[in-house]
């Protein structure tokens, strides 16, 4: 079963795209995405909102969630969110089969 941990960052005047910026020049990103059970892990800048930044982060299943949740780089990643004193809104989703939307859409 797949989770899909959402993460909206706001800042003010550019900080949510220099905490992404820090994050992938650092290698944080990186070792990130090498974790066993990491499925993805990017940042998209809000259109409508430049001050808005979307993470999806999905892992393989809960247990490499949770062992991603004791690693170090957890420190890592809430230092540099206070650094740029960043708010988040988190979603998270949970999928047991494949999605039975395929039909409506286009590869």
């Amino acid at each position: 079963m797949s989770i899909t941990v959402n993460i909206i960052y706001r800042g003010k005047n550019g900080a949510a795209r220099a905490y992404a910026e820090e994050m992938l020049s650092s290698g944080t990103v990186a070792a990130i995405r090498a974790e066993d059970g990491n499925e993805a892990y990017e940042y998209f800048l809000g259109l409508e909102d430049p001050e808005q930044l979307l993470l999806i982060d999905r892992w393989r299943d809960r247990e490499a969630l949770d062992v991603h949740h004791a690693t170090p780089m957890m420190d890592t990643i809430a230092t540099l969110r206070d650094k740029h004193d960043l708010h988040m809104e988190v979603r998270r989703f949970e999928e047991e089969a494949p999605s039975p939307d395929g039909d409506f859409i286009r590869q």
